[in-house]
Parts: structure tokens; sequence; C-alpha cells
């Protein structure tokens, strides 16, 4: 998880997960022909495409948003083998690219580009859609994906919107929610608690092997049904979640 820095204007000092817009560049034809592991056939089979975004824009956009809030380069060179960072040659590209998007170099499909790589986006499992609470004027839709750790990387804070960058067992992270010392929106604690429930990474890959999405974030709706879930009153925080940026997301 990561958490965004205090001096932030919206959700300031909140815990998440890595994510974030989707942008413009993110649903052109050069981004999408980066893509390796799905097909644009596949992602629209996921879910439809909507505001005239397509939907394997949502997968380019969670591939950036892990290298610019957790170093991590889903990657793979020209014949589809996974990049290995344990190779020195390899680990100093990575390094490379990091920097250069940071640094707005250059739009993030034509950074693995001009390495030789695509977007290795074969495991990038589909887990969830979420959208704001009824009541909330402000509408969008957020969509989550599972992946595993690219090989020989190691997430690292390159600046930016995020203060802090950790590992968290998933009912470890809700506790410390419900006890007030991780402020959350609710897609992150929802997301924590639904992990929770799998026993262990093996379990949650083999629920979600058929790229379908299982999980809902819906504790508002049961709230305005007359059957409310606690979200950290203890702690005396609100228990109604925090309204969410327009547009559409990617996490």
């Amino acid at each position: 998880m990561i958490r965004r820095q205090k001096s932030m204007r919206f959700l300031g000092g909140f815990y998440a997960f890595p994510g974030g817009k989707v942008e413009p560049a993110d649903s052109s034809e050069a981004a999408l022909g980066r893509c390796r592991g799905i097909s644009t056939a596949a992602a629209l089979d996921a879910f439809p495409a909507a505001d005239g975004i397509p939907p394997l824009a949502f997968w380019v956009t969670a591939a950036r948003e892990l290298v610019e809030e957790t170093g991590l380069v889903a990657g793979c060179d020209g014949h589809g083998r996974p990049l290995d960072a344990a190779d020195p040659d390899v680990r100093a590209r990575v390094e490379r690219l990091r920097h250069a998007l940071v640094a707005e170099e250059a739009p993030f499909h034509a950074l693995p580009e001009r390495e030789g790589w695509h977007l290795d986006l074969t495991a990038f499992g589909y887990l969830s859609p979420l959208l704001p609470p009824p009541t909330s004027p402000i509408r969008f839709t957020a969509r989550f994906f599972l992946a595993p750790l690219p090989a020989g990387q190691e997430p690292r804070l390159l600046g930016g919107e995020a203060s802090e960058g950790f590992w968290i067992d998933p009912a470890e992270g809700h506790r410390r929610f419900l006890a007030g010392e991780m402020q959350m929106a609710e897609p992150a604690d929802c997301g924590l608690r639904y992990l929770a429930g799998f026993d262990d990474l093996d379990a949650v890959w083999a629920a979600h092997a058929d790229r379908r999405h299982k999980f809902h974030g819906i504790t508002d709706r049961l709230a305005e049904a007359g059957f409310p879930i606690p979200r950290g009153r203890q702690s005396g925080q609100d228990s109604s979640p925090p309204v969410l940026p327009s547009g559409e997301r990617a996490g």
C-alpha cells in the first residue's frame, strides 16, 4: 500500500492501493499497441467501453501507475519473455525507465518502446469495479487489478504523490483501519477486508483465474438499505465514505 502525501488537497494522508486516473495517452493506439498478454477483445469481454475509453486502457493505466507509485515495471521483451531485473543490464534499464517517467521525458508507452520492451499484462487479473456512493454527486468507475511482483524487482518510492510505501497483511491493514491507525477511503478498507478472507495468495489467484470480477464495494449501499457496517467508528472517524475524484480510474 501507499500513503498519499499529507499536503495533497484530495485525501491527503490517506492510505490506498497504487492507482490513478486514466490519462488520454493511455487510450492511444500507440499505448494499446505496446500491450502483451491481453488482447483488446479480451479486455472488452471483461467490461464494456464507456465515455470513449477502451477497456484495455485501464490495464495500461494500472501498469503506468505501478511504475509511478511503486517503481515496479511490468514488461517483457519482443519475444514475450518477462523482464528479469536480476540481470544487471535489465536492472539498469528498468531504473532508467523509472526516472524517465518521473521526469516526464516522454509519454509512458514511449519509454518501454525505446528499450525494445512491451507492457507485460499477462498476469494482471481484473479484480473489481467500484462506484461512488449513490449519494455522491460525482460519478466515476474505479477498476482494480491483481498482479504478481515482477521478477527481480522490489517496490520503492520515486517521489511524487506517495510519502510511504509498504507491504501489509490484509487482515492487519483492516485492523489498523478499524483502530483508527490508518485512514482510508472505502475502496482500500473494503479491498483489504475482502482479501483477508483468503487463506493465502494461491487461493486469491485461483478464485480470480477466470478474470471475472467477484468483489464489489457495497458498504454504502448496505447502509442505505438499513444494514450499516461500521467503518472505523471506534476511532471517531465518520462512517460515510469520502467523495473520490471524478473520472475513470485504475488501481
